[in-house]
């Protein structure tokens, strides 16, 4: 059998809250919502899901330990959305920066979970 993933969950302390910031990041509003529930849905087929931590059974036990990716077309975008995001009050982890796969920044949303915004390497 094969499988072919197509969905990121992230468990978040206020669904809501969540949603409201991650609608300004990705430019989008979630196609499903509740008071412990958000769900985007993308073009290419993933989702998005963020699932309020009290309400997932078997109980969430760790905060954050997600990193989603955002690939962008240029180094100037990385520096560009690096400044927006942290105007949101994200937190910086790495601030704009070259590295094997290309430029990159990595924030943190109110939850711990990682966002890594990169300009891929040309080759």
């Amino acid at each position: 059998m094969s499988t072919n993933p197509n969905f990121i969950l992230a468990y978040v302390a206020d669904a809501p809250k969540s949603a409201a910031l991650y609608s300004k990041l990705l430019n989008s509003q979630p196609v499903e919502s509740s008071p412990n529930w958000a769900m985007f849905a993308f073009p290419n087929g993933l989702a998005l899901g963020l699932w309020a931590r009290n309400d997932v059974e078997p109980k969430a036990t760790l905060p954050g330990g997600t990193e989603i990716g955002f690939p962008v077309d240029s180094d100037a975008t990385v520096t560009e959305t690096r400044n927006a995001w942290e105007k949101l009050g994200l937190k910086i982890l790495q601030e704009p920066t070259k590295m094997d796969f290309g430029f990159t920044f990595t924030a943190a949303d109110p939850d711990g979970h990682r966002l890594r915004v990169f300009a891929p390497s040309a080759n």
